[in-house]
């Protein structure tokens, strides 16, 4: 069973991950390869709303993937946008990346070597990936506008869509430390943790949701 507390604790570390950022045009957009299939279609609903002329999906296989997505991530994200009819040569494709470091160097030099201009990002990840996306391309691709999207919904629906709440409270605890102790490590920029959030994620931790952890101190 998980505790009323828990609950509270990882819907505050759900809103927390999440950046707020109102979709704009950006020159274009980037989808980050995972599991999570929707990020292609939220993908596809802001480019159809006009708000990049060109998408980039990016990703390889990993163990959570390998199965669903034989042909890797970034490779079944296009044949989804393709059959939501977005124009093949409105998509291109990363397939190498196995991190979301990777995620943006790739994608950054694709782009590069299909010279295309690039000024601003509208950056698509799993809902409680949008910080930990925006916080990695600052750091590794200075100098360019980013902007979090991901598809809206909330807590509940989130655990209802995956139906494994120990998973998904698991998910959210690895992502905060990540970007508690990426920055010290070079992958990141720091962003302020505030306090009851930080709380959060240590009552989560003692509750046993670590799974998600990195071998080293929370």
């Amino acid at each position: 069973m998980i505790s009323t507390q828990a609950w509270a604790d990882a819907r505050r570390l759900w809103d927390y991950h999440q950046m707020g950022h109102t979709p704009r045009r950006c020159s274009v957009a980037i989808g980050l390869g995972s599991h999570d299939l929707g990020v292609a279609d939220t993908a596809v609903d802001l480019y159809k709303q006009g708000m990049a002329p060109l998408l980039v999906f990016t990703g390889a296989t990993s163990p959570t993937t390998r199965e669903r997505m034989p042909r890797g991530e970034a490779v079944h994200y296009r044949e989804r946008a393709l059959e939501l009819g977005v124009p093949s040569s409105a998509v291109l494709v990363e397939p190498n990346a196995r991190n979301t470091g990777d995620n943006i160097k790739f994608s950054r030099a694709v782009l590069e070597e299909a010279g295309v201009q690039v000024t601003s990002v509208l950056l698509i990840s799993k809902p409680y990936e949008e910080r930990r996306a925006y916080a990695t391309a600052c750091k590794l691709w200075p100098g360019i506008e980013f902007v979090s999207a991901s598809t809206p919904m909330t807590f509940d629906e989130y655990v209802d869509s995956i139906q494994d709440a120990q998973l998904v409270i698991d998910m959210l605890v690895g992502a905060l430390q990540r970007l508690l102790i990426y920055p010290e490590q070079g992958f990141m920029i720091s962003q302020p943790v505030p306090d009851d959030v930080r709380e959060a994620y240590e009552r989560l931790c003692r509750q046993g949701f670590t799974s998600r952890l990195l071998a080293t101190k929370p």
